[in-house]
């Protein structure tokens, strides 16, 4: 059985990132439907928390990583606790590593037209032998769902990435699993913008020390002040949450 810490509302996955991705591919090996991998920050576990069906499609997952070290520190309340951040951005990147080595390929479905193709480019560039199969934007209607569907089960990825931001990328990952012929599926948010060098990714030493969020946040101050006001208040219903004992 494995083990979790609840965030909220969102039980989380007690992994490394060493220990998600050796999970990650064990599960490419066996023919037991989709891995659904799902990443909680701060700000999906505060929608989460007010959104019952959201949360109950994160807590379906297969791997909930923990995307931030927001939820980390968070975890330091609990008995069971969180080892490190594991953002679903590296993650991806250390599959990408290993993957290359064993055959194993990968399918890009998000960002606006032309992003996916530019992040395959760099991402096979950078990763020799990486094979990305196929590539979509996340601009599309019921009818394109259709045709992207059927061409990712005609190439069979093992791991399909779906950058469409939340809740939709989870939401649809949920709703199309017994549709998918893929190993694996995850969803990334704005990873493909990183990958294809449209957005630049916080230094490592930043990332190590938990602060990539800071990083954003003075690199994109207009984009992302809005979006960081949720950490205080994540901290506030945090302590609320242990105080009131749910």
């Amino acid at each position: 059985m494995k083990k979790q810490t609840k965030i909220l509302k969102t039980n989380i996955d007690v992994v490394t990132m060493e220990q998600a991705v050796e999970q990650t591919l064990a599960q490419m090996d066996k023919e037991s439907g989709v891995f659904k991998i799902y990443t909680v920050g701060p700000e999906i576990a505060m929608f989460a928390r007010k959104d019952k069906m959201y949360a109950d499609v994160l807590n379906a997952g297969n791997l909930v990583l923990p995307d931030g070290i927001g939820v980390v520190l968070a975890s330091k309340l609990n008995k069971v606790k969180l080892p490190e951040r594991v953002d679903g951005c590296g993650f991806c990147l250390q599959m990408f590593d290993r993957m290359r080595g064993l055959n194993k390929t990968a399918y890009f479905l998000g960002g606006a037209p032309g992003v996916a193709e530019k992040a395959k480019v760099k991402i096979e560039n950078d990763y020799s032998g990486m094979k990305v199969v196929g590539v979509h934007d996340g601009y599309f209607d019921a009818e394109k769902e259709k045709l992207i569907i059927d061409e990712i089960n005609k190439l069979q990825p093992d791991l399909l990435l779906v950058g469409t931001g939340f809740p939709r990328q989870e939401n649809w990952i949920d709703k199309n699993e017994d549709k998918l012929n893929c190993r694996a599926a995850i969803g990334v948010g704005g990873s493909l913008d990183v990958y294809a060098g449209n957005v630049k990714r916080a230094p490592k030493i930043w990332v190590r020390l938990g602060l990539e969020w800071f990083y954003r946040l003075i690199s994109e101050p207009r984009k992302r002040f809005k979006r960081q006001l949720v950490l205080p208040l994540f901290v506030f219903v945090v302590l609320w949450y242990k105080i009131a004992g749910k």
